[in-house]
C-alpha cells in the first residue's frame, strides 16, 4: 500500500530533479512514466506544480522581474512589509539653495510609495492567484487515497471500497484502487475482478488494464485481463469501454455496453456478444467456486482450471486439446474433472510432478 505522503514525497522529488537543471529526454520519459502508473501520482503531480509556478511568479515579483529569472543578490526591489526610512536628520523648512534638491527629494519618495504600492497589488494578487488554483485542483482532485489489493492463487476476496463499491477479486488478481473528488480509478494489473459500483454521477469509476479503460457509474460489471486481451462482462447498467491510441496513431472507437453484454477486446479490436443477464452471470460462476463449459475446447477448459489451481493440467496431446466438454464444475477440484474426463473421453492422466498430463488412451 502507498500512502498520499509518500505519492507526495516522490512528486516534489521529480520536481526538485526538473528543476536543478541538466534534464534529459530520459529523464522526462522517467517522469511521464511515473505519471502514467497512477492516477495519484498526477494529482499530486500537478498540485505541487501549479504551487511551485507561483511561488516563482512571486519571486519575480519581488524582484521586479519577469517569471522565470532568478534576480541577482542585493538587486531585489523595496519590499512592502520592510521599515521606513529614517528621515530624522531631514529638515522639513528648506533652506537656501537646497530648494531643488528637497524637491528631487519630494519626488523620489513618491515614487518610491508608488512603487511600493504597486509591487503590494502585484504580490497579493499572485498569491490569490496561488489560493484560487490549489482550491480548484483541491475541489476537482481532493484528498487522493490509494490502496492495493491482491490475491494468491485459489483465493477469492471481497473488498469494500471506501466510495461504497464493492470489489471481488478473482483467483490470482492484483489491483490498485485510487478514489479522489474527481474520479473513482481501478487499475487491474493482473487477473479478473467484479465490481458492484456505487452510484455517483459527479465521480464516474474507471477501471483501467493496460491501455484500455472500462467506465461506468453505478453499475455491476467484471473486468478480466489474459496478457494484452481484456474480457468485459456487464450484469447491471451501461458501460464505455475504450483503448488509448494505438502506435499508428489510430484509436479504436468507444463501445458501449449494456446489461447481458460479453466484450472481448484485442489487438485486432473489439467483439461484443449480446445476450441475456443469466447467460452473462455464467461468466461470473467463479465467485460461487465454479467454473461453465459450453461445448469448449480441452484446451481453453484446461487453462481455467488452472488459474485456480497450482496443480496445473498439461495438455500433452494436440488432438486432445480439440476435444470438446461442457458442464458445471468446481475449480478447485481437479481431481474430479480429470476422472470425469477419463470416464467419457479415450484421454490418460498421469501424475508428473505439481502436473496432470492428459494424453489419448
Amino acid at each position: 500500500m502507498t500512502s498520499s505522503r509518500e505519492i507526495e514525497h516522490a512528486a516534489a522529488a521529480w520536481l526538485a530533479r526538473r528543476d536543478a537543471g541538466d534534464w534529459s529526454e530520459r529523464d522526462q520519459q522517467q517522469l511521464d512514466a511515473w505519471l502514467d502508473a497512477s492516477v495519484g501520482h498526477r494529482v499530486a503531480f500537478v498540485r505541487l506544480d501549479a504551487a511551485w509556478r507561483q511561488s516563482d511568479r512571486l519571486k519575480a515579483l519581488g524582484a521586479g522581474v519577469p517569471a522565470g529569472v532568478v534576480p541577482a543578490r542585493g538587486s531585489w526591489a523595496p519590499s512592502p512589509f520592510g521599515a521606513p526610512h529614517d528621515h530624522a536628520g531631514e529638515s522639513h523648512h528648506p533652506r537656501p539653495g537646497h530648494i531643488q534638491v528637497d524637491a528631487s527629494r519630494r519626488i523620489a519618495r513618491r515614487h518610491r510609495g508608488q512603487r511600493r504600492s504597486l509591487f503590494r497589488h502585484l504580490a497579493t494578487a499572485a498569491m490569490l492567484a496561488l489560493l484560487v488554483s490549489l482550491a480548484l485542483v483541491w475541489r476537482h482532485y481532493g484528498a487522493v487515497e490509494q490502496v492495493s489489493y491482491r490475491t494468491a492463487i485459489g483465493d477469492l476476496q471481497e473488498v469494500p471500497l471506501a466510495d461504497g463499491s464493492i470489489a471481488t477479486l478473482s483467483s490470482d488478481s492484483r489491483l490498485v484502487v485510487t478514489l479522489s473528488r474527481g474520479e473513482r480509478h481501478v487499475d487491474l494489473q493482473q487477473g479478473e475482478a467484479f465490481f458492484a459500483v456505487a452510484k455517483d454521477p459527479s465521480r464516474p469509476f474507471v477501471v483501467s488494464a493496460g491501455g484500455r479503460r472500462v467506465t461506468a457509474v453505478g453499475t455491476r460489471f467484471a473486468v478480466r485481463r489474459d496478457a494484452a486481451d481484456l474480457r468485459v462482462v456487464v450484469t447491471e447498467g451501461l458501460v464505455r469501454l475504450e483503448s488509448d491510441r494505438r502506435p499508428n496513431g489510430l484509436r479504436q472507437p468507444a463501445t458501449l455496453l449494456p446489461a447481458g453484454s460479453v466484450a472481448l477486446a484485442s489487438d485486432t479490436g473489439v467483439v461484443v456478444h449480446a445476450g441475456s443477464v443469466q447467460r452473462a452471470e455464467e461468466y461470473l460462476s467463479w465467485r460461487s467456486g465454479f467454473v461453465n463449459f459450453h461445448d469448449t475446447p480441452l484446451a481453453a477448459a484446461a487453462a481455467e482450471f488452472n488459474r485456480y489451481n497450482t496443480r496445473k493440467i498439461v495438455i500433452g496431446d494436440a488432438s486432445v486439446g480439440t476435444m470438446r466438454v461442457g458442464g458445471n464444475f468446481r475449480w478447485s477440484n481437479v481431481d474430479a474433472f480429470v476422472r470425469l474426463l477419463a470416464q467419457g473421453f479415450p484421454i490418460q492422466a498421469r501424475q508428473q510432478g505439481d502436473s496432470i498430463v492428459l494424453t489419448r488412451r
